[in-house]
């Protein structure tokens, strides 16, 4: 019924708006917002039955309105009835009560039915946003990403809890309201509605300007978002260089075109209720001159005329308030735009369907390529890596060392080659179960906002404080740990801001170990530490390790010294393989690298 209404109001528009504009309001508006909203919506059925019916009060109290004007000129004034001198006050009383009943009953269902949908579509685009392959997380901004989720969600939450009932709540005030002019007197109705058009017209060609606006403000919301993530993130980086004012001024640019382009869609989009008024009290002159006459000439009674009067002024309000939610519906379709274009977005990254259920005893590389732009990242790459054995990756920056590691957890896929764990393409298993049987822990460390022991036990319900605390132990972090003030249930501020950099290093060790993973991947985790913390660390890891994979990308000499096998990576191709002693003989490019680790 509410799509059915909706598209009856359009009808109308359609007939004398451009044939551009009428395909872009259809196609955009009706297909874009409603129907992508009607899976969501429809499941709120008793709460827009609750809507309607405020809605029907608030309708009919309006109409109301109007009409209750006749008997009080004619019975109450006119004919001088006493008993009108309390039904009039009354029934005005009933009027209004009913009318603020409504509102309120269609305002509070409203709002939690667009406050629930959006809260769940953040919910929705966040797991949208977090399991998309890693190639698009790389190229994509995260303040982009972030301005996605909160900026463009609010200003649909604006559409589906103030924008769309208050457009259905109009439209049947609109529908009411002329329906009762044009019962009252059809003659004067078309000479008082001949304005309609005149108004609607220039409100379609301002929403089309409205919508560009609209969706070049959200684009560069996005800019504004991102450069506060930068300055943030890099804010220790910003003091030691004294580059503040560099930034300040750079954000500053961003933020005053954000400005800009907010005002814009001011100027154009707030012309629209001035052009109503005026267009408006043309409409009303004309009707008194029209009206006028009937009543000289005794066509019409002076109540009949001041009912008809008051449902035309009432009829221009919702028509007001109809061309001023079209405007800002211009804003919410952008907004959807951006939201749906993440939703309908295809991962790279196809799921399997097989649960890996034993634990990683077997990895093969089979003639792996994989091509970043024009060059390979990997290059043919063939090895296999049994249960037990530590494999180091040594190699100049970019010879595709953590392409091969961010192969293992399926962060890209190979153009061609396979890659085999336990026989099995990898391809073929659920990353879930795939990642629940790996640990990675890389020189970038990541520490959550919660205690130091719910970081070791990442991602579990339930902390299993034994486990934490031995895993502490391997990773020499037990010491420092214990000596915090709350022990391992100590805070952690943002980005472990109150550790050192090599206490945050042995809490990622921590917390691979925790996992209890087959496999293990390294990829400059000791970076941070000591001689003496690096060496405590293996020792105590070369027990733990003996019946797992284990992959580590290092420059130093020291942890790569006991790997059971060398690969020498350089521009994507293993160029030489063994262990320390046998590369030092066979490959000169590895003796450079043995150089370089030493000094």
């Amino acid at each position: 019924m509410k799509f059915r209404l909706f598209s009856a109001c359009f009808c109308f528009l359609d007939k004398i708006s451009p044939k551009n504009s009428s395909l872009e309001f259809k196609e955009e508006l009706l297909k874009k917002i409603l129907k992508r909203y009607w899976p969501y919506i429809k499941e709120y059925k008793f709460e827009y039955f609750l809507v309607l019916v405020g809605i029907i009060f608030t309708v009919s109290a309006t109409t109301a309105t109007a009409h209750i004007m006749k008997p009080l000129m004619d019975e109450m004034f006119i004919e001088k009835k006493e008993e009108m001198l309390y039904y009039i006050p009354l029934g005005l009383v009933v009027i209004y009560f009913f009318k603020s009943a409504g509102r309120y009953i269609q305002s509070v269902f409203m709002n939690y039915i667009g406050q629930h949908i959006i809260t769940r579509f953040r919910e929705i685009l966040l797991e949208k946003i977090i399991n998309l392959d890693m190639t698009f997380l790389y190229i994509n901004r995260s303040g982009e990403l972030i301005s996605r989720v909160t900026n463009d969600i609010e200003r649909i939450r604006y559409f589906v809890s103030n924008m769309l009932p208050e457009l259905f709540r109009e439209s049947l005030t609109v529908i009411a309201l002329i329906g009762y002019v044009i019962y009252l007197n059809p003659l004067l109705a078309f000479y008082s509605l001949v304005v309609l058009p005149v108004v609607v017209y220039p409100i379609i060609l301002i929403g089309k300007k409205l919508k560009k606006y609209s969706l070049r403000s959200q684009e560069k919301n996005a800019d504004v978002v991102s450069r506060l993530t930068e300055v943030f993130n890099n804010s220790e980086i910003i003091k030691a260089n004294a580059t503040q004012r560099f930034e300040l001024g750079r954000f500053s640019v961003q933020n005053w075109q954000f400005f800009k382009i907010n005002m814009k869609s001011v100027y154009v989009g707030d012309i629209v209720s001035p052009m109503m008024e005026i267009v408006g009290a043309l409409g009303l002159a004309a009707v008194i001159f029209v009206g006028g006459k009937e009543v000289y000439d005794g066509r019409m009674s002076v109540g009949e005329f001041t009912a008809f009067i008051t449902a035309v002024g009432l009829v221009f309000q919702p028509i007001r308030r109809i061309s001023s939610i079209y405007s800002k519906i211009q804003d919410a379709v952008a907004a959807s735009e951006r939201v749906f274009e993440l939703l309908d977005r295809e991962n790279r990254i196809i799921d399997g369907i097989k649960v890996l259920e034993e634990d990683i005893t077997h990895i093969e590389f089979k003639h792996v390529k994989l091509k970043y732009d024009d060059s390979y990242a990997l290059d043919d790459v063939s090895i296999d890596i049994k249960q037990g054995e530590n494999i180091a990756l040594v190699g100049d920056s970019g010879g595709g060392k953590s392409t091969f590691i961010n192969m293992l957890l399926r962060f890209y896929d190979p153009d061609s080659g396979e890659v085999l764990v336990n026989g099995t393409n990898i391809k073929e298993f659920s990353q879930d179960s795939l990642k629940h049987h790996i640990s990675l822990v890389t020189q970038r460390i990541y520490i959550f906002q919660d205690t130091l022991a719910a970081n070791v036990a990442y991602g579990q319900e339930e902390i299993d404080e034994a486990k934490v605390i031995e895993a502490l132990k391997l990773a020499d972090a037990y010491e420092f740990a214990a000596s915090l003030e709350n022990g391992i249930y100590t805070k952690m501020e943002e980005y472990g801001s109150n550790l050192s950099g090599g206490q945050r290093q042995r809490i990622a060790i921590a917390r691979a170990i925790y996992k209890h993973a087959s496999l293990l991947l390294f990829d400059e985790a000791t970076s941070a530490l000591d001689n003496e913390s690096e060496k405590r660390i293996q020792n105590a890891l070369h027990e733990y390790t003996k019946d797992k994979i284990t992959i580590t990308i290092a420059h130093r000499l020291s942890t790569i010294e006991s790997a059971d096998k060398i690969l020498v990576m350089q521009k994507g191709k293993i160029i030489a393989s063994g262990n320390h002693a046998e590369l030092l003989e066979s490959s000169d490019v590895y003796q450079k690298l043995a150089g370089r680790f030493e000094s």
